[in-house]
C-alpha cells in the first residue's frame, strides 16, 4: 500500500511538475502577446484553462500511475514509453507557442502530441482499459486545442 502511494505522488508530482513548467513559461507571453492576438468566437475565457488542465494533469498522473502498478504486464513498457514521450510533447507544446510566439510550429507539434496520446491510449488499452480511459478527456482537450491553435494561426 505504502509503495503504491509513494508511486502514485510520483506521478503527480511529475505530472504538475511539467504543468509548472509550461505555466511558467505561458506567464511570459499570456499577459501581453497572447493577449494581443486575433482569436476566434470559440476561444475560451483566460480563466478557464487552469482549472481544466488542473483535472487533466491529475487524470494522466492517475494513468501513469495505473499503468505502472502493471508495468510487469506484456505491452506496459513500450506504453509507459509512449506515455512518457507525450509528456514531453505537451510541455514543448507551451514552449514553441507561449514561449517562442510561434503558432504555427505549436500547430504541427500539437498535432504530433496528439498522434502520441492516441498512440498512448492504444497501446494503455492492452495493458489496462482504465488507464487509456482515463487519458480520453486529455485526448478531447488536446483536439479542441489544436483547432484553437490553428484558428489563432490562421487569424494572426
Amino acid at each position: 500500500m505504502t509503495r503504491d502511494l509513494i508511486s502514485l505522488l510520483a506521478f503527480l508530482a511529475l505530472c504538475f511538475a511539467v504543468a509548472a513548467a509550461g505555466g511558467a513559461v505561458t506567464a511570459t507571453s499570456v499577459h501581453g502577446w497572447y493577449q494581443g492576438l486575433a482569436k476566434p468566437a470559440f476561444n475560451p475565457p483566460d480563466w478557464l484553462f487552469a482549472p481544466v488542465w488542473g483535472v487533466l494533469y491529475a487524470l494522466i498522473a492517475l494513468a501513469g500511475w495505473r499503468l505502472w502498478r502493471r508495468r510487469e504486464l506484456p505491452n506496459a513498457r513500450a506504453a509507459l514509453q509512449l506515455y512518457a514521450v507525450q509528456l514531453a510533447l505537451n510541455l514543448c507544446w507551451s514552449m514553441l507557442f507561449f514561449g517562442a510566439r510561434l503558432p504555427g510550429a505549436a500547430l504541427a507539434e500539437i498535432l504530433t502530441l496528439l498522434a502520441a496520446i492516441g498512440a498512448t491510449m492504444r497501446l494503455a488499452a492492452r495493458v489496462e482499459r482504465a488507464a487509456a480511459w482515463l487519458l480520453a478527456p486529455y485526448a478531447a482537450w488536446v483536439a479542441y486545442a489544436a483547432v484553437l491553435n490553428a484558428a489563432i494561426w490562421r487569424l494572426n
